[in-house]
């Protein structure tokens, strides 16, 4: 198995799919093997793939506000790594951007997870990702959000924190009540 310095190399030089991006490729990931976070994400946006940093939109600092961490620490790759389902921006689709591109789960996923071996906690962000870490349920992304509790505390199921959802986030006020303070809590010993 390639070390882990060479595997990130290669995944920051992907081009599998570099015909299908409208902005071309630019993988984005956080990654150290001694990070004890993972977040499972499902791809970056347009304004991530122009930064290059993960989560650098009203996304991220609603994400960082629902963990409680300051952005050094979400920013810290020995603590937290975000590896999302897709790498690159995959386009915009009707109705938000378009899912996840398939090639980069089985090209790189297992790989990468495989040099993960400190994670304490998986925080799983939206569909795309809760079908790859929870397999096909057939729980609604909000039943599987309100479940959370049986998935604790190695896997913690949470809606995208894009601001698309703040009709969502109104719909289920118990979220922000009850899901989050328990989130923050396993957040600072898993850092601790």
């Amino acid at each position: 198995m390639a070390s882990f310095t060479s595997l990130l190399a290669d995944v920051r030089a992907c081009t599998i799919c570099k015909d299908d991006l409208p902005l071309g490729p630019r993988p984005v990931v956080q990654l150290h093997p001694q990070a004890k976070i993972l977040i499972a994400g499902q791809a970056p946006g347009s304004k991530v793939h122009a930064s290059g940093i993960p989560f650098d939109d009203p996304s991220g600092k609603r994400l960082r506000e629902w963990l409680g961490v300051p952005r050094e620490t979400f920013y810290d790759p020995k603590q937290i790594a975000i590896l999302p389902m897709g790498f690159c921006f995959p386009g915009t689709g009707t109705s938000g951007d378009l899912p996840p591109r398939p090639e980069c789960e089985p090209a790189w996923r297992e790989q990468l997870l495989a040099k993960l071996r400190h994670i304490d906690v998986t925080l799983v962000l939206g569909q795309y990702a809760q079908a790859y870490h929870f397999g096909d349920s057939k729980q609604t992304l909000t039943d599987l959000v309100k479940d959370w509790r049986s998935h604790w505390p190695e896997l913690v199921p949470l809606p995208h924190p894009s601001p698309r959802n703040n009709r969502w986030l109104r719909n289920n006020p118990w979220f922000e009540k009850e899901l989050v303070p328990a989130l923050q809590k396993r957040v600072a010993t898993a850092l601790a």
